[in-house]
């Protein structure tokens, strides 16, 4: 090896080094200084509104939950068996009532975060019951994999979210997991969780627990929980569902209303007639939130993808998903209620050129549009079956830096830099003038992943591509946790809560 490319590799490690030592300072969740982008005008909207009003008025949504039934039937609305149609208006009146915005408290102050208006939260990856891990080997989720998950999104300054079922930890009974899921929040990060929405009860366990960390007092008056429910797209809320959101509205937590819109499979094979149709679904399910406690807080929320008309497989990242996003967050803005869409969606079985061009395709969108909570931020691989360590090290790089674009551009009278104009003029350099010497370490972002080296210098240091860099760096972030502090005896209630439901609870769903 040359003296060169010896000197180049020290001093690219000593500044791996002083990264490493340089403590971790977490970024407050996103307030956009950029413009919206709105792709429709309003007579466009307007259009969308109107069909999505029909689709409520004649075709309707079904609820397949006698409880919903008996609230629709006491608010107006058209029963026929489990198909509820609403006359128009009847939606609109009801979601009155829903908050534009609230705020979801962490165990920490300093993380809470406050979801609408010009607000992005950012949440980890969501419901993968494979992992591709440190080897870059797919394998089922352990929880041991839930809580590195959970440690990386606690490290990582741009998540401002701990997110809720980040991988499934498959080697834990299902009726027992949602209790080890919620604790392994609470333990290992101070940021704001998720609440588990797979049955009823499982919900009130975590609003039990959630109660126990904050105290029954807190959590009857403040949000501590946003949850996620999804629409059985065509058109039909179940009763999982349905009883999982009225256990939330009811405690006056949040949740993302979601319906889970495959256009081509689950809604038409057209942009504009799969997001009438996520519309009505999402009102539905917004208002009936409302029934059950005016007030509660609720997201609007989009999970778009389109399908392949030759596979059937989703595909993402595409032209159609973005167009879904753009509207979709319109029409939450018109409604006055906060939105969730996008992350870093991509059907790549790896984290390769697939991955990032999809994930980006999607995530740009979900910011121009004004998104205020997105899940699937990072991690996200294989259409959502699988959470990637070295997927989440790169998405995380890549959300840094739409933070800093989100920004906008400073003109402050450092930044104009005429200063520097001046002292360097015509056919200098501006490498050691004295304003590149103040600025030169925050100027510019620097990714912590990117190889930006010589050839000679990445061949040198094993010539290894982006997901090998990244889960060596998901590794070394691991090394540095510490767990936040939490109170020894509320850490004991919660053990023993956690310990007499494992106890009552059967090993397998019967």
């Amino acid at each position: 090896m040359s003296e060169i490319a010896r000197h180049r590799r020290g001093g690219q490690a000593g500044r791996r080094a002083e990264r490493a030592a340089a403590p971790i300072v977490q970024k407050k969740y996103i307030t956009r200084e950029i413009p919206l982008y709105e792709l429709l005008n309003a007579e466009g909207l307007e259009v969308v509104h109107e069909e999505s009003m029909t689709i409520l008025a004649e075709i309707g949504i079904d609820f397949r939950y006698e409880p919903a039934l008996k609230l629709w039937r006491e608010a107006g609305a058209e029963i026929d068996g489990q198909r509820v149609r609403f006359p128009r208006g009847l939606i609109l009146d009801i979601i009155k009532t829903a908050p534009r915005e609230y705020t979801q408290h962490a165990r920490n102050p300093e993380r809470n975060v406050v979801i609408g208006g010009r607000n992005t939260v950012l949440a980890p990856t969501y419901g993968s019951p494979f992992v591709r891990d440190f080897e870059n080997k797919r394998r089922y989720g352990t929880l041991e994999d839930l809580q590195n998950f959970i440690k990386l999104t606690y490290l990582t300054p741009e998540l401002h979210h701990s997110g809720g079922v980040i991988c499934e930890p498959v080697d834990v009974p299902v009726p027992k997991r949602h209790l080890d899921i919620v604790y392994s929040h609470i333990k290992y990060s101070d940021k704001p969780f998720m609440g588990i929405v797979t049955a009823p009860e499982r919900a009130e366990d975590t609003v039990k627990l959630a109660k126990l960390c904050f105290g029954d007092a807190f959590v009857g008056e403040k949000t501590v929980l946003t949850s996620v429910v999804n629409c059985n797209s065509p058109m039909v809320w179940d009763g999982t569902m349905l009883s999982a959101l009225s256990v939330y509205a009811r405690n006056n937590q949040a949740v993302l209303v979601t319906p889970f819109i495959m256009a081509g499979a689950m809604a038409p094979a057209s942009t504009a007639g799969a997001i009438a149709q996520l519309n009505a679904e999402v009102l539905a399910g917004i208002a009936y939130a409302q029934l059950v406690r005016p007030g509660a807080p609720m997201v609007y929320g989009i999970f778009a993808t389109t399908v392949s008309m030759q596979s059937g497989a989703p595909m993402m990242g595409t032209p159609e998903p973005a167009q879904m996003i753009y509207v979709a967050t319109q029409l939450a803005r018109k409604y006055g209620v906060p939105v969730r869409a996008g992350g870093m969606l991509n059907g790549s079985k790896i984290a390769d050129a697939q991955a990032a061009y999809e994930s980006l395709g999607t995530m740009i969108p979900t910011l121009l549009a004004g998104t205020n909570f997105v899940l699937h931020s990072a991690g996200w691989l294989e259409a959502g079956l699988a959470a990637g360590y070295g997927k989440f090290m790169l998405d995380a790089d890549q959300i840094a830096m739409l933070q800093q674009f989100a920004k906008g551009l400073d003109l402050s009278e450092e930044s104009r830099a005429m200063e520097a104009v001046r002292e360097v003029g015509p056919g200098g350099h501006y490498l050691g003038c004295a304003h590149t010497q103040r600025n030169f370490k925050t100027a510019f972002y620097t990714s912590q992943i990117a190889d930006n080296n010589s050839y000679e210098q990445w061949e040198a240091e094993g010539a290894k591509d982006a997901n090998q860099r990244a889960t060596e760096a998901a590794q070394r972030l691991l090394a540095q946790y510490e767990p936040p502090p939490l109170d020894p005896a509320i850490d004991e209630a919660l053990l023993e809560f956690i310990a007499k439901r494992k106890a009552e609870l059967p090993n397998a769903v019967t």
